[in-house]
């Protein structure tokens, strides 16, 4: 039954529908590079949930809203860019059906996302290895307490009484794995707080008295502290997951555009383009 097409054309079919990695890898260099421009930006005017600084944990819910939605907005302009520089440099060979061609585009910027959060994940956790691997380094008794409750620690061990060369590395540490357990359901056990209370003494000379006082305050500014900062992680994961997923579709529509403005067709309007005028019939 002749169908009317030749196998050239579905040789031209078949090769129309293949990636073109050099428009992929410029769209995914080019969103990566202009998201970290904007994370940068975001991070330089405190649009951020979290930080390396104890002070970042007083942030309003507010604010750590405001830097959610900077996240999301980050992710459509440099995933949008990105899907539209991959769709705008493909080069298509075959004359193939507009819906293939609109289709090859979309994915086009579909594989440009992908390639985007993979080069940024990896930039990411290599560089997070480095700064905890320094940080063992230069205190192997730190725990993951240091970073989230060095200001608890830091006062729950202040005295001026102590003598400078008294190394209190390994009573940190434990200290902070004592004051990470109150945020659970039980908070912390009274044999823990019991033994902190005569830590704490002897290492500052504090009376018991004062000594069970400041522990008391320490544990439940602790406890505070962990909420804020549960509070914030959810914050930045939901930010997160719904800034990638709507740089996906930034990246597919953004590729569509693109490769309307490199075939020379006229985008929609949800894409700001002109609307058809309908021709008047004579």
């Amino acid at each position: 039954m002749d169908t009317g097409r030749s196998a050239a054309d579905v040789v031209d079919d078949r090769g129309g529908l293949r990636l073109q990695w050099s428009s992929i890898f410029a769209g995914a260099l080019m969103a990566s590079a202009l998201s970290l421009i904007l994370l940068s930006f975001g991070a330089a005017v405190g649009l951020g949930v979290s930080s390396s600084s104890p002070s970042w944990r007083d942030a309003s819910a507010a604010l750590a809203l405001l830097s959610g939605l900077f996240l999301i907005l980050q992710a459509l302009v440099s995933f949008g860019v990105g899907g539209y520089v991959a769709g705008r440099t493909q080069r298509v060979i075959n004359a193939t059906p507009v819906d293939v061609v609109e289709s090859n585009d979309g994915l086009h910027g579909l594989t440009t996302w992908a390639l985007a959060v993979i080069v940024g994940g990896t930039i990411i956790a290599l560089v997070g290895l480095s700064t905890a691997r320094a940080v063992v380094q230069s205190r192997p008794a730190a725990t993951a307490a240091e970073p989230l409750l060095s200001a608890e620690i830091d006062r729950i061990y202040r005295s001026p009484r102590r003598p400078a060369n008294l190394d209190i590395g390994y009573e940190r540490a434990e200290a902070g794995r004592i004051l990470l357990t109150s945020s659970g359901h039980t908070g912390v056990s009274t044999e823990d707080r019991s033994y902190l209370i005569q830590q704490v003494a002897v290492a500052t000379g504090l009376p018991a008295v004062e000594a069970e006082k400041r522990v008391d305050s320490v544990i439940g500014d602790a406890r505070s502290a962990i909420q804020r900062s549960r509070r914030s992680a959810v914050i930045l994961a939901f930010s997160v997951a719904a800034a990638l997923l709507l740089g996906a579709v930034a990246a597919w529509a953004a590729a569509c555009a693109g490769g309307r403005h490199r075939d020379g067709a006229t985008l929609p309007e949800w894409m700001g383009g002109r609307p058809t005028t309908p021709v008047p019939v004579v």
